[in-house]
């Protein structure tokens, strides 16, 4: 699906962003850093003020949360086979009409009858001031005091959606089968729970989409290990680290670079 396609969709309270309002942002050089599954751009900036968006990293002994679990997307590397979506609706029984993860196609002018096609892969971005948890009058939705992921307690929800209106990255759908709203969790019960060992069940330490990728576009970690990998890209020299839409405060931990 393209930014086109997306453009025709619902666009849950977002403005639309003309065609031609969107080409004239592209060529000014301005770097699309969020956009809503329904195609509306929400946050531009320039490429050399993009590492401004995570304002400023803290030292990995003073993250929240322990293991501080994030996530790198290098975005150029995505080639959309969409192998991480059919991953991630296998492993936590997605529907046909739900997401978890999905990949927004970016079309750009690169010259006379030239387009360059970017893919931006998107999910729950597991902010550290979550709206969605702001919002919840059940507490449904909560931010695992541990770890940092912001999960669902299902039999909690009264399905009033008010964290899918609050989600800045419009990251959550209504699942029929359980009248409850589903998200992202990072597989952390299908795949990553410690407790999943102790059933004698294996136990992996990379989400779903992660182990699926065949161009290593993903990459999951504690952000508050030096050692990981997550933690060294994002702190790696002269390399251009950006999240989406800044702008709302909410801290997400999800970030993006080209690499």
């Amino acid at each position: 699906m393209n930014i086109k396609d997306l453009e025709k969709l619902p666009n849950e309270g977002a403005e639309n962003i003309p065609s031609i309002e969107r080409r004239a942002f592209l060529k000014a050089g301005l770097a699309i850093t969020g956009v809503f599954f329904g195609g509306s751009v929400l946050s531009l900036t320039s490429t050399r003020n993009a590492h401004g968006a995570l304002g400023g990293m803290p030292q990995a002994n003073k993250f929240p949360y322990s293991p501080h679990y994030s996530m790198v997307m290098r975005q150029n590397r995505c080639i959309d086979c969409e192998r991480c979506k059919e991953a991630c609706v296998k492993t936590n029984s997605v529907p046909s009409y739900g997401f978890r993860t999905t990949i927004l196609e970016i079309n750009r002018p690169a010259g006379p009858g030239e387009i360059d096609r970017d893919f931006m892969p998107v999910l729950c971005n597991h902010c550290n001031r979550p709206p969605c948890v702001r919002v919840c009058p059940t507490k449904a939705t909560y931010k695992d005091k541990k770890t940092g992921i912001v999960m669902m307690d299902y039999p909690k929800c009264i399905g009033c959606k008010t964290c899918m209106a609050a989600c800045p990255y419009n990251a959550r759908y209504f699942k029929e089968e359980n009248r409850a709203v589903d998200k992202c969790n990072f597989c952390w019960d299908t795949r990553i729970n410690p407790e999943l060992a102790a059933k004698g069940k294996k136990v992996y330490q990379d989400t779903a989409c992660v182990e699926a990728c065949p161009a290593d576009v993903r990459v999951f970690g504690d952000l508050a290990d030096p050692k990981s990998r997550v933690y060294r890209l994002v702190h790696k020299q002269d390399t251009v680290v950006w999240v989406l839409r800044p702008e709302t405060g909410a801290l997400p931990n999800v970030f993006y670079m080209n690499d």
